[in-house]
């Protein structure tokens, strides 16, 4: 499994916009996309800063999804970020909510 790790700020918006564009706009876009398994969002306490991470079955699903969708999602969210987001890739070692077992 592999997870994509996105952060980034926000402008000044409430965590219901943000809510309601990831429900309408960008979580309909993932599911849809060959591999995606589940997305996890945070917001901070004030409202300015999302960590959100993808997980997918493979780095090669993920990099497909960075290719063809994701310039589609920063457009997207384009209208509520500010500066450019930080997006890392992560071979995932162990989950108990997926079940993955460490591979080290």
């Amino acid at each position: 499994m592999y997870a994509r790790h996105v952060s980034c700020q926000l402008k000044q918006i409430t965590r219901d916009e943000l809510t309601q564009m990831f429900d309408g706009e960008v979580l309909p876009l993932l599911q849809k996309q060959s591999g995606f398994n589940d997305e996890i969002t945070f917001v901070d306490q004030d409202g300015r800063q999302v960590l959100a991470i993808s997980l997918w079955d493979s780095k090669a699903s993920a990099d497909a999804y960075s290719r063809e969708v994701y310039p589609q999602v920063l457009k997207t969210l384009g209208r509520v970020i500010e500066g450019t987001p930080q997006v890392r890739g992560y071979e995932v070692a162990f989950s108990t909510f997926h079940k993955t077992s460490p591979t080290v």
